[in-house]
C-alpha cells in the first residue's frame, strides 16, 4: 500500500505546482485581476435606439456601437476644463493599453451641446487630440434618447439666460455653458453598458482597469 500512497502524494504535489504556475501566469498577464477604479454594473444595460451623426457626417446609431469595444464620454467643445482633460487622459491611456499588447477601446465623444457642436466643429475639435476619437452630435431629441437610456444628465447652465436647447444644431452662440455628467461608460459589443468610471479621472486608472474590463467582454 505504500507505493500507491507515494504516487498519490507525488500527484498532489504536481497538481499544487501546476496550480501555482497557473496563478503566476494569470498575474503576469493581468487575467483574473479585478478592476480597482471602475464600477462594474451588476447587469448590462442596453442602450436605446437613436439616430445621431458622427464627425464625418455619417449616421451614428446604436448599431454603430455593435461589434466594437468602446468608451463613451459626454461633453462639448466649449467646455473649458473637464472635457478636454478627460479626452486627453483617455487618449494617453489608449496608447498605454496598445503598448501593453492589449486591444484598446474606441473613444467616443458624444456632444451634449447640439446647438453648437456640428460635425464640422467636432471634427476640428477632436483633431487636437492624438487619438482616433469619434465625435457624435445631432438634434436634442435623438441625443436625449441616448442619454436617458445611459442615465446621463445634461442641460444648459442654470446661470445662462438662453432658452432650453432647440431641436437644431449649429448655433454659433457661445454665451452659455452646459451642465452634464462626467462619467465615462464602458460599452460592450452588444451596445450595452457594462461598467463606468466616475470623476476624477486619471490616465493610470483608465490604463489599469480598461484591459481587465474589456478582456471579459
Amino acid at each position: 500500500m505504500r507505493f500507491p500512497r507515494k504516487l498519490l502524494a507525488i500527484a498532489f504535489i504536481l497538481l499544487a505546482l501546476a496550480g501555482a504556475a497557473f496563478l503566476v501566469i494569470q498575474a503576469t498577464n493581468g487575467v483574473g485581476k479585478d478592476p480597482e477604479f471602475a464600477t462594474v454594473w451588476p447587469q448590462a444595460r442596453a442602450l436605446a435606439d437613436f439616430e445621431l451623426i458622427d464627425h464625418t457626417g455619417q449616421p451614428f446609431t446604436r448599431v454603430s456601437l455593435r461589434d466594437n469595444l468602446s468608451v463613451i464620454f459626454f461633453g462639448f467643445t466649449h467646455c473649458p476644463d473637464v472635457c478636454p482633460a478627460t479626452l486627453q487622459q483617455l487618449s494617453m491611456a489608449q496608447k498605454k493599453i496598445a503598448q501593453s499588447g492589449a486591444e484598446p477601446p474606441r473613444i467616443i465623444l458624444v456632444s451634449v451641446d447640439p446647438e453648437r457642436d456640428s460635425p464640422e466643429v467636432l471634427a476640428t475639435y477632436i483633431d487636437h487630440f492624438d487619438a482616433d476619437i469619434i465625435g457624435v452630435s445631432g438634434n436634442v431629441s435623438e441625443l436625449t434618447k441616448l442619454t436617458n437610456s445611459a442615465g446621463v444628465f445634461f442641460q444648459k447652465s442654470m446661470f445662462s439666460q438662453e432658452p432650453m436647447f432647440s431641436q437644431e444644431p449649429n448655433s454659433d452662440d457661445g454665451s452659455y455653458s452646459v451642465d452634464h455628467s462626467s462619467v465615462v461608460l464602458v460599452i460592450d459589443k452588444d451596445a450595452a453598458i457594462r461598467a463606468s468610471f466616475s470623476a476624477p479621472h486619471s490616465i493610470d486608472n483608465f490604463a489599469h482597469d480598461l484591459p481587465i474590463l474589456l478582456s471579459g467582454l
